[in-house]
């Protein structure tokens, strides 16, 4: 009997996105990543994109897409993240559906996810729909197709979420074996129970709803799931592979789908190398005969069910206690400290639920004069979010909702309704209970995605809502004293990030200072024109005056707004913004202060700021987060680079002197050695920052270092090497024929590994691959021409791959040898 194997990995990250920019700001405990997505991506999604298999001396024999081979759902926040910031590995997923759908009879290895991982259970029901909906259309826009399944945040389930799933079409979804309560053979009439856990998870499981849908449902295998994501078994691929294939039985007379689902960070952030462990699994099952790899859609056009299975409602795979975990203390939690509690969770769950039903109730009232179908209309919302911004979009789906056309004004009102309910359900994150403490990262995002909310509903309707609010969360106490309760947090954690289109004029104003802005500008999610702009220096003092439009691309509201910013010394900045009130105000502002500051009369200045734009008063803290630490870092510059001079000059001082002392066998003194080590380090940072190598300093920097023991900055001097190889390699990709180029790669190659860290060579095995596999055979076959460049252009090609570690004659295609 046929044996079959389906990998499942449910790759998710939180919404991290700054709800007033849209955009992941820098995240420092993700260092040295700019923040967790771009981490987990190198550690995670990249990998499985592109996955080592390797031999018995660790060499590389294949490079393989682990994503064309297992199951997998990414959510739609994390797919939109990749799409910006790492194109080559969203496609490289793309793809990998596309090619699993030829190799499993025309069914793709991608299901869908609810939208934003809600848990489905403790949503109302037009948030599930909606959930359900834009999980759906964000699949079809990405992949090209309707998704056959849909994976449940934390598989947390009941029949209401269940039946809009097959409502919507979705054909199957997958949950832990202890959700199962009992079975029974098709058409017969005993049910048998298997709750705990005892349900056979070798077949698809057919669910009757009351409604009369019905939905197919897959069971992971639990103990071989919970030893992949908590257990060693991603140690050593080979022991993976026999543990997968101990779920199979010879006493099953079915063909069996061994079936397991785990987080897909599983292989690669949680285990180190857990991709390799994956793609050597299933490349050993395969290549051995021992199972047929296939998806959940292929498995069941071929094997229809032949059991019912009934449900255990508000059950999940991460909670033992149901869906309490985000509601209750229940006990569930990291682990992390004991002593704490999450009471808090009820708190949290409570307020959002009252500020939920305030802000669908402000959407109703209000959207009804404008939709037909005002649920509908944020049902299909997801199609403004998907496609671009445009005035052209956004009015056509307003025509469709509303059958008239509508002026900007009630435009604008509309998208800030919509958009107060996009965040009402971006608040209902799974991650924002899942952990132990109220003040966390993941809770205050939650708290920030509601303060959105309830900004865009005030800006509507002028009555608060926010002060109700907070004294709902104040309920909510935190674990760690200084932080009081929940509505301190919000006040302290997530409202301090809360802007409107003056703060965006703030970080323009101060950020033109160091950026040359054109005439038109992005700076996140909205538009600046610019009106007018004068910058006066005088030394080491700047002042700039300007007015510009600034515009929200996500709400289309704009304001004109004048500025003034004062630069006096290091990160002294004094800056004013207010509503543009005419040209001859402005005039007046520009001419006076222009005035004080062609006589030097800073204090004038100040005066004048103040006559002009009153309280409205800013500094380099008011800039958004990544261009904050941009000029810091250019501020910094010139006192670093002094520093680094000075220990220069003790080091040449004093390098005779450290010499002796060498040879006497008499410890260097430490001031000496750390100016030594400032001095090479950053001798060493600028040789692999030119243009060209100069592979005599380069050897000789690494002499001097051995000999003084020092260290350097490893992970800038990794990256640094790093990229000056990609570069290089990448160069070859165009230039495949190039000797010179290719001599210049080998040299890079030999001489990096002089240096004390390790290089990441992911991204230049890559693209040596691709040439191996793509246009190797071409550029080496000998012409009558050229034999002896062809020769040693084989020579050398050959050796760099050595070097990558490759084993290349599993690699490279079998051609005529050249004699």
């Amino acid at each position: 009997m046929e044996r079959y194997i389906c990998i499942h990995g449910h790759f998710y990250q939180p919404p991290r996105e700054n709800p007033w920019l849209e955009a992941i700001e820098i995240q420092d405990s993700a260092f040295p990543y700019h923040d967790w997505n771009e981490r987990v991506t190198s550690e995670c999604y990249a990998p499985n994109s592109a996955s080592r298999i390797l031999d018995g001396e660790r060499r590389i024999m294949d490079i393989v897409n682990n994503y064309a081979r297992i199951s997998f759902n990414f959510g739609p926040t994390v797919l939109s993240w990749l799409e910006t910031y790492s194109p080559e590995i969203y496609k490289a997923i793309l793809d990998a559906d596309r090619l699993s759908a030829k190799l499993h009879s025309g069914h793709g290895n991608a299901i869908a996810q609810v939208y934003n991982h809600m848990i489905m259970p403790l949503a109302n029901a037009r948030d599930k729909r909606t959930q359900v909906i834009w999980g759906i259309k964000d699949f079809q826009h990405r992949f090209k197709r309707f998704p056959e399944g849909m994976w449940i945040s934390e598989t947390a389930v009941d029949m209401e979420t269940l039946n809009i799933l097959a409502e919507q079409g979705i054909k199957f979804t997958i949950l832990a074996p202890h959700q199962a309560l009992r079975i029974r053979g098709t058409g017969t009439g005993k049910w048998k129970s298997v709750s705990g856990g005892s349900i056979d998870p070798t077949r698809a499981y057919l669910l009757k709803l009351p409604s009369g849908h019905k939905l197919n449902i897959f069971f992971y295998d639990g103990p071989i799931s919970h030893a992949v994501a908590f257990e060693k078994i991603l140690e050593r691929g080979e022991d993976f592979a026999h543990r997968l294939l101990t779920g199979f039985s010879d006493h099953r007379q079915w063909p069996q789908i061994l079936t397991i689902a785990t987080d897909g960070e599983t292989y690669g952030h949680h285990h180190r190398f857990g991709d390799m462990a994956l793609s050597y699994a299933l490349n050993y099952i395969e290549s051995n005969r021992f199972a047929l790899l296939t998806n959940y859609g292929e498995y069941l056009d071929k094997f229809p069910p032949t059991h019912e299975v009934q449900i255990i409602e508000n059950s999940s795979w991460s909670c033992s206690h149901g869906v309490e975990r985000w509601r209750s203390d229940c006990g569930c939690n990291s682990g992390g400290h004991p002593e704490w509690n999450q009471e808090w969770r009820k708190h949290l769950r409570v307020s959002l639920d009252w500020l939920r039903d305030q802000l669908a109730f402000r959407y109703e009232n209000s959207a009804k004069k404008f939709f037909k179908k005002p649920w509908k209309a944020r049902d299909e919302y997801i199609e403004i979010i998907l496609l671009s911004r445009s005035l052209e979009n956004v009015e056509r789906f307003i025509q469709n909702h509303s059958g008239r056309k509508l002026s900007k004004d009630e435009i604008i009102f509309i998208l800030k309704l919509l958009e107060s309910q996009r965040h009402a359900m971006l608040m209902y994150t799974s991650c924002g209970w899942f952990f132990d403490e109220l003040s966390g990262l993941e809770t205050v995002k939650v708290m920030q995605y509601a303060c959105r909310a309830i900004q865009l509903s005030e800006d509507l309707f002028g009555a608060t809502l926010e002060n109700a609010f907070i004294s709902r969360l104040a309920q909510a106490k935190s674990n760690v004293p200084h932080h009081g309760n929940g509505g301190h947090i919000y006040i302290k954690f997530a409202k301090k990030d809360m802007i409107d289109l003056k703060k965006v004029a703030i970080h323009y104003a101060i950020s033109s200072l160091a950026e040359d802005y054109g005439d038109e500008t992005t700076i996140y999610c909205y538009s600046v024109r610019k009106k007018d702009y004068q910058n006066f220096q005088s030394g080491k003092t700047s002042l700039a005056t300007g007015n510009i439009s600034v515009t929200s691309r996500i709400t289309m509201e704009s304001e004109r707004i004048s500025f003034c910013v004062l630069h006096l010394y290091n990160h002294a900045i004094n800056a004013g913004v207010r509503t543009f009130l005419g040209y001859d105000h402005y005039q007046t502002m520009k001419d006076e202060i222009g005035d004080a500051f062609e006589k030097d009369d800073f204090i004038d200045i100040i005066r004048l700021m103040d006559k002009h734009f009153a309280m409205h008063n800013y500094s380099l803290r008011d800039l958004f987060r990544d261009e904050r630490r941009k000029i810091l870092n250019l501020l910094i510059k010139g006192p670093v680079e002094g520093v680094v001079d000075t220990y220069r000059t003790i080091y040449i001082k004093n390098r005779i002197l450290m010499g002796s002392l060498l040879e006497e066998g008499v410890p260097v003194p430490k001031a000496f050695r750390v100016a030594a080590e400032v001095t090479f380090d950053a001798d060493l940072q600028k040789v692999l920052q030119d243009e060209n190598l100069d592979v005599d300093r380069f050897q000789i920097l690494i002499s001097n270092m051995r000999r003084w023991k020092v260290s350097v900055d490893s992970e800038n001097i990794e990256l640094l090497a790093r990229h000056k190889l990609e570069r290089l390699i990448d160069k070859l990709s165009t230039n495949q024929s190039d000797l010179a180029l290719l001599q210049r790669v080998q040299e890079a190659l030999e001489i990096f590994k002089l240096l004390p860290v390790e290089l990441n060579y992911w991204q230049s095995q890559n693209i040596y691959y691709k040439i191996a596999k793509t246009t190797f055979r071409d550029v080496f076959l000998p012409t009558e021409a050229g034999y002896e460049d062809a020769h040693r252009w084989v020579s050398v090609f050959k050796y760099i791959g050595e070097l990558l570690v490759f084993n290349i004659s599993s690699i490279l295609p079998k051609v005529r040898q050249l004699n």
